[in-house]
């Protein structure tokens, strides 16, 4: 049996974050510091959220939510949602990653997109972990995401990401800025 974990992210808010990263860290480090390699970003993320190499096949499901409009990531790479993003794969230690870019349409709001998708796949059996990034940082998101929650079985293993400790859940927390600073190339010992 295949172990299925899933990582839902808002991908404006990760691609202003990692932004923010690349402008303080250049400074404080006075280097350049290249964009963030995405699948390093992603392995990152599923380790935090208690993915580790099995005999058994594993899959993550990634799934990066976007305003319509906004057609790449500005600072990550590969970047361009259609053409090198949704419905692509890649391997590591910790089994197959498939993305899916998914836009937010006219008809809802990335909030309400996100806790859907949160929905559908905690009502998936075979979905073993569940690992989210909302945008905690504005109108209430993260307290939307931490009541939602509760209503998810206790046999899914959940970890919410977000920059800084946020009011508990039920649910492990990390801080979004190690995955980040580790996919930008930046070295715990440099800072």
């Amino acid at each position: 049996m295949m172990n299925k974990h899933v990582i839902i992210v808002d991908a404006d808010y990760i691609d202003r974050v990692a932004f923010n990263l690349i402008v303080n860290f250049e400074r404080m480090l006075e280097r350049r510091i290249p964009q963030a390699d995405l699948a390093r970003w992603v392995e990152c993320i599923a380790l935090d959220g208690g993915v580790r190499e099995s005999e058994e096949p594993q899959e993550t499901t990634v799934v990066l939510i976007h305003e319509k409009e906004v057609d790449r990531l500005r600072n990550f790479t590969p970047a361009d949602y259609e053409k090198e993003l949704n419905e692509k794969a890649f391997r590591s230690g910790l089994g197959e990653f498939v993305i899916h870019a998914v836009p937010v349409e006219d008809i809802t709001n990335k909030t309400s997109l996100l806790l859907d998708t949160i929905d559908l796949m905690a009502d998936q059996k075979e979905v073993k972990r569940i690992m989210v990034v909302p945008n905690a940082e504005e109108g209430g998101v993260y307290d939307q995401v931490r009541h939602h929650l509760k209503s998810v079985n206790d046999d899914k293993h959940i970890t919410v990401f977000a920059m800084q400790p946020m009011p508990g859940g039920n649910f492990r927390q990390e801080i979004l800025g190690y995955s980040l600073m580790q996919a930008l190339g930046i070295r715990g010992e440099e800072v």
